[in-house]
């Protein structure tokens, strides 16, 4: 994975500033999401790796997604690990979803995106983070949710470096986790995935029956049977009579 060293500190840490400030402005207003659309990429990594195909353990890696569940009501989520909105969404609603998923009321597919590895000084936290998740998706399929919660655990600021390889795997071991910490070395067909996943959410087709989405737009997405919710994210009583109405 190369990477390239960012230039003019000094101005991205003032765009980082305010788009703190603007996420913040928006998660009070309930304005729900991380813009996709523009950003600096000129530090992010990129993976050369072919990207992994098929299905393996939790993962179809042909349709984008990561599932978790069996139940009749399918909730699509688009998410970044780097994305505050999306850590407010999984903090307000997380369990909601995790109890849903446990009593089979929903098959939760999990859609993960990168784009804010622009905001990690670098390291590109969101395609690791992501290639790490996908290790315990193959690996332990039924233990995905609960990494895809601790990523949102203490989650690392946007503009921050992340987490080090080390610290993604040892939230696996936290969690009673195999350890991951060889497939997480040789994750680049996953990180490639991953970013895939990111270029093909902005061009569409989103392939999800019942929804007329044309492209992802921010993160997070989420669709309940195809409809999109688009209520506060930060409202659990909101976001779980939607998810009972459909």
């Amino acid at each position: 994975m190369s990477r390239t060293a960012p230039d003019r500190p000094v101005r991205r840490r003032g765009v980082r500033a305010l788009g703190a400030v603007l996420v913040a402005v928006a998660l009070v207003a309930g304005v729900a999401g991380c813009s996709l659309v523009g950003g600096d990429s000129g530090s992010v990594p990129t993976a050369t790796a072919k990207p992994a195909t098929g299905t393996d353990g939790a993962v179809n890696f042909d349709q984008g997604y990561i599932t978790a569940g069996t139940g009749p009501t399918t909730v699509d989520l688009w998410f970044d690990p780097m994305c505050p909105a999306c850590g407010a969404f999984e903090k307000a609603n997380g369990d909601t979803l995790a109890t849903a998923v446990s009593d089979d009321s929903i098959t939760l597919r999990l859609r993960p995106l990168t784009f804010l590895d622009r905001a990690s000084n670098g390291t590109g936290y969101s395609t690791r983070a992501v290639a790490a998740l996908t290790c315990v998706a193959v690996q332990e399929p039924d233990k995905a949710l609960a990494y895809f919660q601790a990523l949102y655990k203490d989650q690392p600021e946007e503009g921050s470096s992340g987490l080090t390889d080390k610290e993604l795997v040892k939230r696996a071991t936290d969690l009673g986790i195999a350890d991951i910490s060889d497939c997480v070395a040789k994750g680049e067909p996953y990180q490639a995935w991953a970013q895939r996943n990111t270029a093909r959410s902005q061009t569409g087709p989103i392939d999800v029956e019942g929804s007329d989405l044309k492209a992802i737009q921010q993160t997070p997405t989420i669709l309940v049977d195809g409809k999109q919710y688009t209520g506060d994210i930060t409202d659990a009583r909101a976001f779980r009579s939607f998810l009972e109405k459909h």
